[in-house]
């Protein structure tokens, strides 16, 4: 789980007013942050089938998103994809 502050520090930067949670910009920030734990989670636990399964649920469901946002609006896709480093 992310701590409340880290959460409450991606919602600042990635959201449009403050308390924007539901933007798609923000919910792929918090699912990338989630997904970078997740897989330092199974570095050390490398047997861990059942966590690995949300991971790979979580991988998809921020590539919709992706997807979602790149049809809707390209220039926030590339500068979100920038600053996550998640694509080259």
């Amino acid at each position: 789980m992310l701590e409340s502050t880290d959460k409450a520090a991606i919602i600042e930067k990635f959201g449009s007013q403050s308390g924007d949670s539901g933007s798609t910009e923000v919910q792929i920030a918090l699912m990338t942050a989630r997904l970078n734990q997740l897989t330092g989670h199974f570095k050390t636990h490398t047997k861990d089938h059942h966590s690995r399964r949300g991971l790979f649920k979580l991988v998809g469901h921020r590539r919709r998103l992706l997807k979602y946002l790149h049809r809707k609006n390209p220039d926030s896709y590339l500068k979100l994809i920038q600053d996550l480093e998640i694509r080259k």
